[in-house]
């Protein structure tokens, strides 16, 4: 059983590791995802993710063992010195739903992922637990244990130990600016907005205690999709290998409904691509607002 996709449903994220085999052993071996295609980024995809320099890099494409219809492709690409998780503007964080939170700690010991934070129980939210961890290219990972729909999204219980990317975090110059693109130009809806104490932004930029941040979720209908966050005025753009992918969290894939209808500039035009996750369907990629790299695959 899969979940049923519909328009703006996450597709997949890509991840840079420095090492692909070592990550491929986490990512299968310790995140338990079954691996569904290897080989190399061809010189068009990467043509039209604008990163030319690493065509040929070796690449591997991972699904949930729950059959969900959600891809992580790791591409091996060198580490970059200036690259800080949390610190920059573009893709923060992958949330993942997972079964027994309380149980990732032992799971990931001797792993290349660190734990950052911990599961933890949070008052105000009390519909998941969440947990976040860096992985091997330095992406950040959220292991969330859903509990219970939230008043006005509907949130995936996990159908195996590591599920699919249920809402992708988006680290924002402009969160109000950014909210407004993927209204207007995805088609998608404004959801609710949250203050809260955000702790990995106040340590990752040196905040006191209850600094608070705001963050907007962008969804379609009761699906959650994009969660836009406000990030301190000392964020910067992420440093990035010119002609290569942003390292981290690089890439986020959704699905849409039409392609014709979404009045962006495309890095390439469109065009139909093979394989576990296009599947001889119609796909481009653009930038964001907030210098994300976004590819759109036409589900009809």
């Amino acid at each position: 059983m899969t979940h049923a996709l519909q328009h703006g449903s996450i597709l997949g994220g890509v991840v840079t590791v420095p090492n692909l085999e070592v990550a491929l052993k986490d990512y299968h071996d310790v995140l338990g995802m079954q691996l569904v295609e290897s080989g190399t980024l061809t010189e068009d995809l990467a043509q039209s993710w604008d990163c030319p320099k690493i065509a040929g890099a070796p690449m591997a494409v991972l699904q949930p063992t729950s059959g969900a219809d959600c891809f992580i492709r790791l591409v091996e690409q060198p580490a970059h010195p200036d690259f800080k998780p949390t610190t920059t503007y573009g893709w923060a964080a992958y949330e993942l739903t997972v079964e027994d939170v309380f149980g990732w700690p032992g799971r990931l010991e001797g792993s290349s992922f660190d734990i950052i934070g911990p599961p933890k129980e949070i008052d105000i939210l009390p519909y998941f637990v969440p947990m976040q961890a860096l992985g091997p290219g330095r992406e950040m990972i959220y292991l969330n244990e859903v509990r219970e729909d939230t008043p006005t999204t509907d949130l995936p219980k996990a159908r195996s130990l590591t599920d699919h990317i249920f809402i992708v975090i988006l680290a924002a110059q402009d969160r109000v600016k950014t909210v407004n693109w993927y209204r207007d130009q995805l088609h998608l809806t404004e959801g609710d907005t949250y203050t809260l104490e955000y702790t990995m932004i106040n340590e990752a930029f040196g905040k006191p205690a209850g600094t608070v941040s705001d963050l907007t979720m962008v969804q379609i209908e009761r699906l959650p999709i994009v969660e836009v966050d406000d990030y301190p005025e000392e964020a910067t753009l992420r440093p990035k290998h010119a002609g290569m992918l942003p390292p981290g969290n690089a890439l986020v894939t959704l699905a849409v409904s039409n392609l014709d209808a979404i009045q962006i500039d495309w890095i390439a035009p469109p065009v139909i691509r093979s394989g576990a996750l296009y599947r001889d369907r119609r796909t481009a990629t653009a930038y964001g607002p907030a210098g994300e790299l976004l590819e759109l695959i036409e589900i009809g």
